[in-house]
């Protein structure tokens, strides 16, 4: 049970460290935009594969995110992570880092993606197509 407790940390600290070099000047931008992807999709509570599932339910925890973030640290360059391990420790140590404004980006783009599915394809619940 420990080594998990270390691992779920490492990948924290991870997530973090990407979220660091996303708003660094030297990353290119390419890795910045797949960067972002990868924080906001393990900051985000929907799953591409729900949780309920058996077993599949957990890949993208146990599997999508940590491949993500090992490509994405790929992508950027050594002395920027090397930098934002540093400051992403600082932070770990002091207090858990709270970000409450990507909080609130990564829903409301969820609730777009929601209200857009909702409006465009009807459901047989009235929500659209009444015209």
């Amino acid at each position: 049970m420990q080594k998990v407790k270390a691992w779920a940390k490492k990948l924290k600290q991870q997530v973090l460290v990407l979220y660091l070099a996303y708003k660094h000047d030297r990353v290119p931008r390419y890795a910045k935009l797949f960067t972002a992807c990868v924080v906001a999709y393990a900051l985000s509570p929907i799953d591409l594969i729900p949780d309920f599932i058996p077993v599949l339910g957990y890949v993208d925890d146990v599997i999508l995110v940590p491949l993500g973030i090992m490509m994405a640290l790929k992508m950027i360059p050594r002395e920027v992570i090397a930098e934002c391990e540093i400051k992403a420790e600082e932070l770990m140590k002091k207090d858990k880092p709270k970000n409450w404004v990507a909080g609130t980006v990564i829903i409301l783009i969820w609730v777009a993606v929601l209200l857009w599915i909702l409006l465009n394809f009807p459901f047989g619940m009235g929500f659209a197509g009444a015209v």
